[in-house]
């Protein structure tokens, strides 16, 4: 994006325009990951997307909470759930398969989260690999929105939502779709 466009997207005027109200057209769910921000990904300014960050994009009640916002309040139409190559999250869940070990503390949590994406592609059959489990568990976490959430799953099946479960490749700086819900 070039300083012109930073400027269109940034600047005092487009804050102004969203002081009392957004409208983003899409809401994403992403990594926490410093090299994986969604703004400079889909090169969006202020107010364009309703952004959601968790280390391994993983699901709490604040998370479906936020989702639900943007889908009921905000009437958002798209969920985005992007993740990435080279995820520590998913790295970590899957040294804990093949060790054993669970990590302590609260990055226990996000492993466990993480952990079903690696048993429902045969972890430790010798076919895993980083790609393939983060692909999963982005369609794993798509499913989980829409299973965990009735707002939504109301939205999906009534035609207003869909969610499209996506990897950004680090070195390429590309987006690949793994697959959807709902109509795109």
């Amino acid at each position: 994006m070039s300083d012109q466009n930073s400027e269109i997207f940034q600047d005092s005027t487009k804050r102004a325009a969203l002081k009392d109200a957004q409208h983003p057209f899409a809401l994403v769910l992403g990594c926490s990951d410093s090299r994986v921000a969604a703004e400079i990904i889909f090169d969006q300014g202020l107010g364009e997307l309703f952004v959601v960050r968790t280390a391994g994009h993983v699901v709490d009640a604040g998370v479906l909470g936020s989702i639900e916002f943007g889908v009921e309040i905000l009437g958002i139409p798209l969920v985005v759930v992007l993740g990435h190559d080279s995820c520590g999250a998913v790295k970590a869940a899957m040294d804990s398969v093949s060790t054993g070990d669970l990590p302590g503390g609260y990055i226990r949590d996000i492993v466990e989260h993480v952990l079903p994406s690696n048993v429902a592609i045969g972890a430790g059959d010798g076919q895993s690999t980083p790609e393939r489990v983060g692909a999963e568990h982005v369609m794993q976490t798509a499913r989980l929105l829409n299973d965990r959430s009735r707002i939504v799953n109301d939205a999906i099946d009534s035609g207003r939502l869909a969610i499209v479960g996506a990897t950004y490749r680090l070195a390429e700086g590309n987006v690949h779709v793994e697959g959807t819900l709902g109509e795109v």
